[in-house]
């Protein structure tokens, strides 16, 4: 089943009839299926960002059509996107994102409570998850008296609290160090076996995509190449890095 696909994607910023616009994304056509674990990559100002907010719902495409789940996100009204992206998507930070005035619980309750689920439903779905990441029993300490890596994990939780058909995540690893990046790789793994999410990654981290089953590399805003994960993580990181080589992209140092 296909949960996105995007079609002659494009966004231009500024008039493009002037001088001075600039084209972030190019034509750009996209299909990730169920379950699959992706990651997108490229050189600084490729379109990665870009691509991933108008997926996201945060910015509107100049042409072209995404559609999530079925839904064409460019015909949906404030409330309704708004609405959708609660419901459809979730969403891992590079910042992590968590509130430091609640605690762990707290704050991975924070989706459903926007949701009016029960406080019976509530507790059985963070206990659920938060056994799942082994962040159960931090549930009533405040963000800034755990790691890193335990902030990403309350994180993810929190994002998959309502059950989203997709996680988008931009640099998930990009604050962790390398312990801490193999655990919230493997919480993803996790949820791709567990739970059937799809999940999507915006990363310049070899270390981190050489988890994903499929990586598309984006070059000045245009899809430039594509591999499919074959053989061994070893492998898979040793062809990542050849295409981002070609590309001329730099990525971080692998962990």
């Amino acid at each position: 089943m296909e949960i996105v696909r995007t079609e002659r994607l494009m966004k231009i910023y500024g008039d493009h009839q002037q001088e001075g616009a600039t084209t972030a994304l190019d034509g750009i056509n996209l299909s990730i299926q169920k379950g699959e674990f992706v990651a997108i990559m490229g050189p600084s100002g490729s379109g990665k960002t870009t691509l991933l907010n108008i997926l996201s719902g945060i910015d509107k495409p100049s042409a072209g059509s995404v559609r999530i789940a079925g839904d064409e996100l460019s015909t949906m009204e404030k409330e309704e996107l708004a609405l959708f992206r609660r419901k459809t998507l979730g969403f891992v930070f590079q910042e992590f994102n968590l509130l430091d005035s609640l605690t762990i619980k707290e704050n991975i309750y924070l989706p459903m409570v926007l949701e009016k689920k029960s406080a019976s439903q509530m507790e059985q779905k963070a206990d659920e998850l938060m056994e799942l990441f082994g962040i159960r029993h931090l549930q009533n300490k405040y963000p800034y008296h755990v790691s890193g890596g335990q902030q990403q994990r309350a994180a993810v939780t929190r994002a998959l609290v309502n059950e989203p058909d997709i996680i988008l995540a931009d640099e998930p690893t990009g604050n962790l160090d390398s312990k801490s990046s193999t655990a919230i790789l493997e919480c993803f793994e996790e949820i791709i076996t567990t739970l059937q999410t799809t999940i999507l990654i915006v990363t310049h981290d070899v270390f981190a995509a050489s988890y994903c089953q499929k990586v598309i590399f984006i070059k000045d805003g245009r899809i430039h190449s594509q591999i499919n994960k074959k053989g061994s993580r070893k492998q898979f990181l040793d062809q990542i890095m050849d295409n981002l080589a070609v590309l001329g992209g730099k990525s971080h140092d692998v962990h």
